[in-house]
């Protein structure tokens, strides 16, 4: 890969846009609305219209009822067989590929803590409080796949070499308990894991830019990953990577040690 890749062009999954299409005709065939069909399986009109454009995966409940309804003789319900429900979001899902060759992994993140550091608690409490709001399916796939990634952490032989630059606003959410820096302070320990904090009064401009990652896979290609709120890119461009790397570079430099970042949490557990 040596251009780049703009996750959000991605289209959904065929088998989404096929059953969507399905659902759609048999539900106009059998002279049943959108507001009914919405009605009956407890979901809104628009998010009926959402699964037959193929956006949203059709769910088991709407298919079963459109099947009774529409009289489709289990030909509706039988796509359910068919239909996986992606546990990340298409911005995500050729990151998470590359991610699993990784041989590094070396990464800024500036308002979360990062995915592969987060308890299932705080995953639960970001991905419930998305907007637009995801149905229930959706939210659970979404914390089973972020919690399945973290098997890189320890399961991967050789192990992979693992950097993590967290600024300090992270650390200062609402939303990080003290179960979540304990969860840091064991991860820390572990020998490919280095986990560094950057203090409000250490902060770069480039810190300020947003999250980033770099990521070299076992045929030495490098990649950068940046994301944010509208869009995320994925890209083996040389330039970019140049750019990612001495970005990562000047916000580790000014970044605590490892061992101070250990204290630093370890004072922030005992306020």
């Amino acid at each position: 890969m040596s251009g780049q890749s703009n996750a959000n062009s991605l289209p959904p999954p065929a088998a989404w846009r096929y059953s969507g299409n399905q659902l759609k005709r048999w539900r106009t065939k059998a002279n049943v609305s959108r507001e009914q069909l919405a009605a009956a399986s407890n979901y809104s009109p628009d998010t009926i219209k959402s699964m037959e454009q193929g956006v949203r995966m059709p769910t088991p409940r709407v298919l079963d009822v459109a099947d009774g309804m529409c009289g489709a003789d289990g030909m509706l319900s039988a796509a359910t067989g068919y239909l996986q429900r992606e546990k990340f979001p298409a911005r995500l899902q050729e990151y998470v590929e590359r991610e699993k060759e990784a041989i590094s992994r070396w990464s800024y993140d500036a308002t979360y803590i990062p995915g592969l550091l987060q308890t299932k608690e705080y995953t639960r409490a970001l991905i419930e409080n998305r907007y637009p709001p995801l149905d229930e399916e959706t939210v659970e796939e979404r914390i089973t796949g972020r919690m399945e990634r973290q098997a890189i952490l320890t399961e991967r032989k050789p192990p992979v070499a693992l950097s993590f630059t967290i600024y300090e606003a992270a650390l200062r959410s609402p939303l990080v308990d003290s179960a979540q820096l304990h969860h840091l302070l064991q991860v820390s320990r572990l020998r490919n894991v280095v986990i560094q904090v950057l203090p409000f009064g250490q902060a770069i401009p480039a810190a300020l830019l947003g999250p980033m990652v770099l990521l070299e896979t076992h045929d030495h290609e490098r990649f950068a990953y940046a994301e944010g709120q509208l869009g995320s890119q994925l890209t083996a461009d040389p330039d970019i990577v140049s750019r990612t790397t001495e970005r990562l570079s000047m916000i580790r430099a000014e970044a605590l040690s490892p061992a101070e970042s250990a204290r630093f949490i370890e004072r922030m557990v005992d306020q």
